[in-house]
């Protein structure tokens, strides 16, 4: 697990802006671990098993946090469920009905392909033999995408269109900088990067989870401008790894996000799991990773709403919004975008402030605000919280 970085909160933080008090977007996409969590904001109630949940010795919320931060599963191999439901459309439909218009893109490059995890519901089997073998395969209908880094190589295979994507992983010394990034593990520990005290953390209850016993984390914001309910978390009893995420909204309804193990074994997979040679045929794209690359693209990259690149942000915890300006100033957007920039118009709520004029584009999580002069305001926040960001920004 990667070193534990934060700046919580109180004083000004190695990647925040002494002029204007905002923090770089950049600093929400280092590494994720939680070991420094402080005790202050973790509840301490021990779990309590219901009725027919496994009977487990009681823990701590600060116990079971500093759990996962020790966990240390070098390898394992399961399958893993995901469901999306941010009110999007199915986004691997339309960027098969997109198809071509990227000119000499591959499908197999990871970087298009897992886009698909954004919507609906989709089987993923994983696979990890220590920190340089890894494997995630993405299940569809009659088809089969694999993302397999084994040592140096990292190959995409998409047997619908049999096409290859392979590319030179980078290696930073950190073990784990090319594992899977789809898994709940990844999920869990991106929102405990978030818990401060603007965030509420207890243990509720126990539960079988892929035919092993965990304990529920469950992380709740404090803050009223979010649109996150709570964030619970299944954590293996045994060895510490977070085994389901679940991310329900404010609004009710389906969870925004389901992420849970079906099955799970915790023995080394076969070598043979880890092997890749490019079928007869194949069409192979080779992309040599630039000198900036840290690492293979589709492993170790964490999920942060809200966490623009370029982008500065405003406010803290859980009510962090990334803003930036786009240039366009006088209403551009429609006019350069054309039956498109009016269309995208359509999608969204006209709005105005002591900002002036924009329009708020919205998902059952993330919102963002665009502003007629070109500013855009971002996050998983309420539209009023971006309005009223968006004035205090004047």
């Amino acid at each position: 697990m990667a070193p534990y970085e934060s700046d919580h909160a109180t004083g000004t933080g190695p990647d925040e802006d002494p002029r204007t008090g905002r923090r770089k977007a950049a600093r929400y996409v280092v590494p994720v671990a939680v070991v420094g969590v402080a005790a202050a904001t973790i509840g301490l109630v021990p779990a309590l098993a219901a009725s027919g949940d496994p009977d487990l010795p009681k823990i701590t919320a600060q116990q079971l946090v500093e759990k996962i931060a020790k966990s240390d599963v070098q390898r394992m191999s399961g399958t893993v469920k995901v469901s999306t439901d941010l009110g999007l459309p199915d986004l691997g439909a339309l960027q098969g009905g997109m198809g071509g218009q990227g000119g000499d893109d591959s499908s197999a490059d990871p970087r298009t392909k897992l886009t698909e995890l954004a919507s609906g519901t989709h089987t993923l089997r994983v696979a990890a033999d220590g920190p340089e073998k890894q494997k995630v395969s993405l299940l569809e209908r009659d088809a089969e995408y694999s993302l397999i880094h084994n040592d140096k190589n990292v190959w995409g295979y998409d047997s619908a269109s049999n096409e290859v994507f392979h590319t030179t992983a980078q290696h930073t010394g950190d073990k784990r900088e090319h594992r899977p990034s789809a898994t709940p593990d990844d999920f869990a520990k991106e929102a405990l990067k978030s818990v401060d005290s603007t965030t509420s953390v207890t243990v509720d209850g126990t539960a079988r989870i892929a035919g092993r016993d965990a304990y529920q984390l469950v992380i709740k914001p404090k803050q009223s401008g979010s649109t996150v309910r709570d964030v619970t978390i299944g954590v293996d009893a045994k060895t510490g790894l977070p085994l389901k995420f679940t991310l329900t909204p404010k609004s009710g309804g389906a969870p925004v996000l389901d992420a849970g193990f079906t099955k799970v074994s915790f023995a080394a997979p076969p070598a043979s799991t880890f092997d890749f040679r490019p079928p007869k045929g194949a069409k192979v794209t080779e992309e040599k990773p630039g000198k900036d690359e840290q690492h293979a693209p589709g492993f170790g990259e964490e999920f942060t709403p809200g966490g623009l690149k370029g982008a500065d942000t405003i406010g803290e915890g859980w009510a962090t919004i990334a803003t930036f300006d786009t240039g366009a100033k006088g209403d551009k957007s429609s006019a350069q975008g054309g039956a498109m920039g009016g269309f995208l118009g359509s999608l969204g709520d006209p709005v105005s402030g002591g900002f002036g004029k924009g329009t708020v584009f919205s998902t059952r999580l993330v919102n963002a605000l665009i502003t007629d002069d070109g500013k855009v305001y971002a996050g998983a926040v309420t539209k009023d919280a971006l309005v009223k960001a968006a004035d205090a920004d004047k």
